[in-house]
């Protein structure tokens, strides 16, 4: 067939003929694709998901637990040494860190439990213990 109409268009003096690329689809294939996206799509229509969101309190906070969370922070913080850090260790005086280090330790707290720590309290937040002792006030957890 290409060179049938190979020979036409040099006959009628056409230089060249753009070819196209044609999909070859029989009846068979287009009808049994046609009614798989018909049945695909009923299925669709006919599955009705129920609209319900079930809601529950988050797990209550105890102090023992936010002392756990505290201590998995900055036992994955680089510059503290785990074996060193105790609840009554002072963030520069005994673990040698620095203003920004407490200001990094700070921030990575603010991320675990999900709030803004007020740089006026944040001064103020040197152990393991007065952190844990901060956020029980703040979630109002007294043991």
């Amino acid at each position: 067939m290409l060179a049938n109409v190979t020979r036409c268009a040099l006959a009628r003096g056409i230089q060249s003929i753009r070819l196209l690329p044609v999909r070859a689809m029989s009846i068979t294939t287009r009808n049994s694709s046609e009614n798989q996206q018909k049945f695909v799509t009923s299925k669709i229509a006919a599955l009705q998901l129920p609209q319900i969101r079930n809601y529950s309190a988050k797990e209550p906070l105890t102090l023992k637990f936010i002392e756990e969370r505290i201590t998995l922070v900055l036992n994955l913080y680089d510059k503290i040494d785990p074996e060193k850090l105790k609840r009554d260790s002072h963030f520069m005086k005994d673990l040698g860190l620095d203003s920004l280090d407490h200001v990094e330790i700070i921030m990575a707290i603010e991320d675990e439990f999900g709030f803004e720590i007020p740089d006026m309290d944040a001064e103020r937040l040197y152990t393991v213990k007065d952190i844990v002792r901060y956020i029980g006030d703040k979630e109002d957890i007294y043991e």
